[in-house]
């Protein structure tokens, strides 16, 4: 009947019940939307209050990710740069994370020229195999001096183990190594402090006053957390035990496997030959460290996973608060519209109808706030690598993800209020004032 009085007022065909509904589906979501747009316009004072909470947790979450996410992709590639087939023999971890262990360390036999000279003579599965010592100088040149300068002390193939390239001059060579030359290859650094304006090679520049002639001149690196990666000069290890003897230096050894696929393969007949030399019995533990660049990896990404925990577990509580402030504004946007949520299930709306407005008003005005806390979150990364030596990398997935916790939070919270103003009765509603 009502559907047969609208065909003759308006002088058409009925409307099929199917097209009636999509049609009401779709008015109730984008009404939905605009209501809810159009309160927090309204509203700006309570909108503003209202978001607060989701904006700082999404923009926290936002911000750590790209954070972090920077930090691995750079010490990746700048700062453990051993490669995938590449990995170290040392007397003790590279990282040591508390005193007793360093103590425990301290104990062990040094890793010995002998020792670089048996593994570089009888690993058979190692394609390259060098040695090195290191430690901190001051430089000179003249009247020009820089300090804190990294000192290389190492044999041939350390160079092309760790891929230093030259932009002019060479590097040493095993002639230089058996003769213990005072020659050095040198950073930017020095470079640019020691001999500004002149051609390096050839010159003399004195390491803690002992002179070495430059040979080759690195290709500039750029800094890594702060850190300049140019400040070094390379000198060769005999040259460095010429100066000063047989001290009770350890040395690292560093070896290149067949193959990243074989890299186990070299790390366990390297161990097996280290446990020969130090007469460990069958069940002893190592007295010594291997290190591979995911073993590098791998403790940093447990460092920075566990930061990223804690910081998850504060901005969870940024959430939570937000998103019981919405569940407060939408009760009272219950309350403010009784008579409205009466009118409307007077007019035939279902229990369905006003549950879903009220999820969508709760879920647009979360997704608002996620939206706000994801620019937030990447303006702050982007500034903080500005002011500070911290990289910062944008993930298309954080984003994504930051606005589904938003909308998550939206309709967790939102189900409340929504399932209260569902339930109201339409008679008792349309006498509230």
């Amino acid at each position: 009947m009502p559907e047969a009085l609208a065909s003759r007022i308006s002088g058409s065909h009925p409307i099929s019940t199917p097209t009636r509904s999509a049609s009401r589906r779709t008015m109730n979501l984008s009404e939905a939307v605009v209501i809810s747009a159009s309160s927090l316009w309204a509203h700006k004072l309570r909108s503003v209050l209202t978001l607060i909470g989701v904006v700082i947790g999404v923009a926290a979450v936002i911000a750590v990710v790209s954070l972090i996410n920077g930090a691995n992709q750079y010490v990746a590639t700048k700062v453990f740069r051993l490669g995938a087939d590449v990995f170290g023999l040392s007397r003790q971890p590279s990282i040591i994370t508390n005193v007793d262990e360093w103590l425990e360390f301290q104990k062990r036999k040094r890793i010995t020229y002998d020792d670089y000279e048996t593994v570089r003579d009888y690993c058979k599965t190692c394609k390259e195999v060098g040695a090195s010592l290191g430690g901190r100088v001051e430089t000179k040149s003249g009247v020009n001096s820089l300090k804190d300068t990294n000192l290389r002390a190492w044999t041939p193939q350390m160079a092309e183990l760790y891929d230093v390239d030259l932009v002019s001059g060479r590097h040493m060579t095993e002639a230089d190594m058996r003769g213990a030359a005072p020659v050095c290859v040198i950073g930017n650094d020095l470079v640019e402090n020691l001999m500004p304006g002149i051609d390096p090679v050839g010159k003399e520049i004195r390491w803690n006053n002992v002179p070495c002639e430059v040979i080759g001149v690195g290709k500039k690196q750029g800094s890594a957390l702060g850190t300049s990666l140019d400040n070094w000069v390379i000198i060769p290890l005999t040259t460095y035990k010429k100066e000063y003897g047989n001290q009770q230096d350890s040395l690292r050894v560093t070896s290149r496997a067949g193959s990243a696929a074989k890299i186990q393969e070299s790390v366990d007949e390297v161990r097996q030959i280290m446990r020969g030399r130090h007469h460990l019995a069958y069940g002893a533990k190592d007295d010594f460290a291997i290190e591979t660049s995911d073993s590098f990896l791998s403790l940093w990404k447990d460092i920075s996973g566990s930061f990223f925990a804690v910081t998850i577990a504060i901005a969870s509580i940024s959430l939570v608060v937000g998103g019981i402030v919405i569940m407060n504004i939408m009760l009272v946007s219950v309350t403010e519209r009784t008579r409205e949520i009466g009118i409307r299930k007077a007019l035939g709306a279902r229990r369905s109808d006003i549950l879903l407005q009220f999820l969508i008003e709760s879920s647009t005005v979360a997704v608002i706030g996620g939206a706000i806390g994801v620019i937030g979150g990447v303006l702050v990364a982007k500034l903080v690598s500005v002011v500070s030596p911290l990289p910062s990398a944008v993930q298309l997935w954080s984003v994504i993800g930051g606005l589904l916790v938003a909308l998550s939070v939206g309709l967790f919270f939102g189900t409340y209020p929504a399932s209260k103003a569902a339930k109201l009765d339409p008679v008792e509603a349309l006498r509230s004032e």
